[in-house]
């Protein structure tokens, strides 16, 4: 059987394409037992997400294959062929394994390292669990997919680093305070990449959370999201007293955080360490603020500049976790390999057994009544002779060989097998 995963995905085509042939909600399970249907397609996984759309199979004949899945995405989803053919990708037995570890590695994500498409896989996978669209090929490709995806995650640091604003913020929270769960946090404003800054905070323990807004109706609606208080825009200066992060993103046309301001609440504050990070354009904090004792300060830029760094960091990891990806398509190709011997390694063991115990009750009836116990014995005694005798040719048909089909019929030959179902 051949493997195939053909698809598109954020790289190949755009949203406007694969909004059209994304498999949502009760059109998956649908689309799963059509596909089920294929004279083709013996096995089959659909995985879609808001990036990829991607069909991996276990086919009788690659070329057919091919047709076939281009066949049913065009008439699933009434498009044209002309379509598809300029944004699918289409790779096949080695390629197909490789795409199925780079993938679930996200490796081939548009944030390189993300946790979530892993995730995202394994659902797609319980989906063809579920209709019984899987067997021995799949079933292995993706538990080794997942394996691979946990291997590259310990053995390199492709996700240690933050590449986006917002979790550039966060992770500098925590260089400059071990103890982030107890420090306190201001929300200024409402900005998007601002909002998520705060959710990642909060995922990281921090509870002790003020939000502040010119518009209060939505400032009550940040502080209940993220169970926190209101403070008026008018008095969040005062409330610095006792915040250790601030977080700002307001539409002001001018800064609404002075050095002189901040150099008297740190006075006050008996320099405690004060972390502020102002995501906005035009910025809202004084940079001057910079040169004040045990006040760090970061704007849109100088995260930036950190995500770049970091984004480096990543790429050099890749690199690593390609090296590993290569490593474990070789394995699986060798257990694949073996697969062709597999019937004759059953049909030895199944006539080496069935001779043992022919053989064994002759034995038994020549020696009468014997106790349980010694039975027994003779047992194990015959099935570990068996057992040792069959070892190597079952073993070297496993192993990884150039000439696997002239192993094959020796030993069909040698052992008599030549007229059994194998």
């Amino acid at each position: 059987m051949d493997i195939l995963a053909i698809g598109l995905n954020h790289k190949t085509a755009p949203i406007e394409v694969r909004e059209k042939i994304a498999f949502d909600g009760p059109k998956l399970e649908e689309a799963i037992n059509i596909l089920k249907g294929s004279r083709v397609v013996k096995e089959s996984i659909i995985l879609s997400t808001c990036n990829r759309v991607e069909i991996y199979a276990g086919v009788s004949d690659p070329d057919s294959g091919v047709e076939g899945i281009k066949g049913f995405l065009s008439d699933f989803h009434k498009v044209q062929k002309d379509l598809l053919d300029k944004s699918l990708y289409i790779h096949k037995g080695p390629e197909a394994i490789r795409h199925m570890y780079r993938v679930a590695s996200s490796l081939d994500s548009m944030v390189v390292g993300e946790p979530q498409i892993l995730g995202q896989l394994k659902d797609a996978y319980d989906a063809a669990l579920k209709n019984k669209t899987t067997g021995i090929i799949l079933n292995k490709l993706m538990r080794k997919s997942v394996s691979v995806a946990k291997r590259i995650r310990t053995e390199t640091k492709i996700a240690e680093s933050a590449v986006s604003i917002s979790f550039a913020a966060v992770e500098l929270a925590r260089k400059i305070f071990d103890d982030l769960p107890t420090k306190s946090f201001m929300l200024i404003g409402a900005g998007e990449m601002a909002e998520l800054a705060a959710r990642h905070l909060i995922n990281n323990g921090v509870r002790d959370v003020m939000v502040t807004n010119r518009t209060m109706a939505r400032a009550e609606e940040l502080a209940l999201e993220f169970h926190g208080k209101v403070v008026p825009f008018e008095n969040f200066a005062r409330e610095l007293l006792h915040t250790d992060i601030v977080l700002c993103s307001t539409g002001a046309p001018r800064y609404i955080l002075v050095k002189d301001q901040v150099h008297k609440i740190m006075k006050e504050r008996k320099q405690k360490q004060m972390f502020i990070i102002d995501i906005s354009v035009p910025r809202n904090i004084d940079p001057k603020i910079n040169d004040l004792d045990n006040v760090y300060l970061y704007d849109v830029d100088s995260l930036q500049g950190i995500v770049d760094t970091n984004v480096q960091e990543r790429a050099k990891e890749a690199e690593k976790a390609e090296k590993i990806v290569d490593e474990e398509i070789g394995a699986f190709l060798k257990w694949q390999a073996s697969l062709d011997a597999t019937p004759t390694i059953v049909a030895l063991r199944s006539k080496a057994e069935a001779i043992r115990k022919e053989e064994l009750e002759k034995v038994l009836k020549k020696l009468g009544p014997l106790e349980e116990e010694k039975i027994k014995a003779i047992e194990y005694l015959t099935a570990s002779i068996v057992n040792k005798l069959i070892h190597p040719p079952t073993a070297a048909l496993k192993e990884e060989n150039d000439n696997r089909d002239e192993l094959i019929a020796a030993v069909k030959k040698l052992y008599g097998l030549n007229n059994d179902d194998s």
